[in-house]
């Protein structure tokens, strides 16, 4: 899954979909800062509690470093896009 992360935001919260230049992707902020793992520790956390799912599920499998990152998360594939599609449904994005 692509992500695009805003660290040293007012709250920690997933906020719809973004075009980015790699394609979409979803729009993540968290408090954390962008120092020692921090923000993308609270990114696997943030997203973990929007699906409803492990935290040690998701993990950033590319762009450690950048604000668009790869994020993979264990588990059904059909089952995670329902979730996903469902919360961006309830949230007004889709």
């Amino acid at each position: 899954m692509r992500v695009r992360l805003t660290p040293r935001s007012g709250r920690d919260a997933v906020e719809g979909v973004e075009a980015t230049a790699e394609g979409p992707a979803l729009k993540v902020r968290v408090r954390a800062v962008p120092e020692k793992g921090e923000a993308n520790a609270a990114l696997a956390a943030t997203l973990a509690r929007w699906l409803d799912v492990p935290k040690s599920t998701v993990e950033v499998a590319a762009g450690s470093k950048s604000r668009c990152k790869t994020l993979f998360i264990a588990g059904q594939g059909a089952e995670l896009c329902r979730r996903i599609a469902a919360r961006l449904a309830d949230d007004g994005q889709c």
